[in-house]
C-alpha cells in the first residue's frame, strides 16, 4: 500500500469501514462507476481504459511523492471490499480547506438509506482526517441539486448549506443548482 507524505497514518477505520490510499486495484471498477454515474459528475465523456490508465500513472501515483499534494484519493471500504471512493480535492493547503469528493457503488447510491448510512460514515472518517492529521479549518461539497438525499446526509453530518448557485449546470439538457455545503472546524 502506498502512503501520503502528509499523513501520519494512512489507514482510518470506523467499525467494518475503512479509507485507504486509492488503490491501483480499484481503478477499472471506479471507470465503470463513474462512466455509469457520469451525471452527478463535473465529468463529461465516457472514460476509456487508457485514460484510466493514464489518469492513474501520471496523476494519482505522483500524489505520493509530494508533500503538499492537492488532492488526497481513498478506497472506501467496507470489511475490505471496495464500495466506493474519493477524498480530499481542490485543497487548499495556504487556506487549509478542501472541497469533499466521493463516489459510491452504482447499486448502493441508488438505495437512498443505503447512501445516507455509508455517506455519513465516509463523512465522519474523513472529518477526522481533515481535522486531526490536516488541521484543516474547514471542508466542503460541491454537489449538483440531483440527489435531495445528499443533503439529509450532509445535515446529519453538521454540514450547512453555504451557497446555491441558481441554474448553474446543465444536465440532460435542464438546468440545475449547485450547493455548497461546508463543516468547519472548531480551532
Amino acid at each position: 500500500m502506498k502512503n501520503y507524505k502528509c499523513l501520519t497514518e494512512n489507514t482510518f477505520k470506523s467499525g467494518a469501514y475503512s479509507l485507504v490510499p486509492l488503490r491501483d486495484e480499484d481503478k477499472y471498477v471506479i471507470m465503470q462507476w463513474r462512466n455509469e454515474q457520469i451525471d452527478i459528475l463535473r465529468q463529461k465523456q465516457l472514460l476509456a481504459t487508457e485514460q484510466q490508465e493514464i489518469y492513474f500513472a501520471t496523476v494519482v501515483n505522483e500524489l505520493f511523492n509530494q508533500e503538499k499534494p492537492q488532492q488526497l484519493l481513498f478506497s472506501f471500504l467496507k470489511d475490505n471490499i471496495l464500495i466506493g471512493y474519493g477524498g480530499l480535492v481542490h485543497i487548499d493547503w495556504e487556506s487549509k480547506n478542501a472541497e469533499i469528493s466521493f463516489l459510491l457503488e452504482t447499486k448502493r447510491n441508488t438505495d437512498k438509506n443505503q447512501f445516507i448510512d455509508d455517506f455519513n460514515i465516509y463523512l465522519s472518517i474523513l472529518k477526522d482526517i481533515a481535522n486531526t492529521q490536516l488541521n484543516f479549518t474547514k471542508i466542503y461539497t460541491y454537489a449538483y441539486d440531483i440527489r435531495p438525499y445528499l443533503y439529509d446526509a450532509l445535515n446529519i453530518s453538521g454540514f450547512v448549506e453555504e451557497a446555491r448557485l441558481k441554474n448553474h449546470i446543465v444536465v440532460n439538457q435542464k438546468n440545475y443548482d449547485v450547493l455548497i455545503h461546508s463543516f468547519f472546524f472548531k480551532k
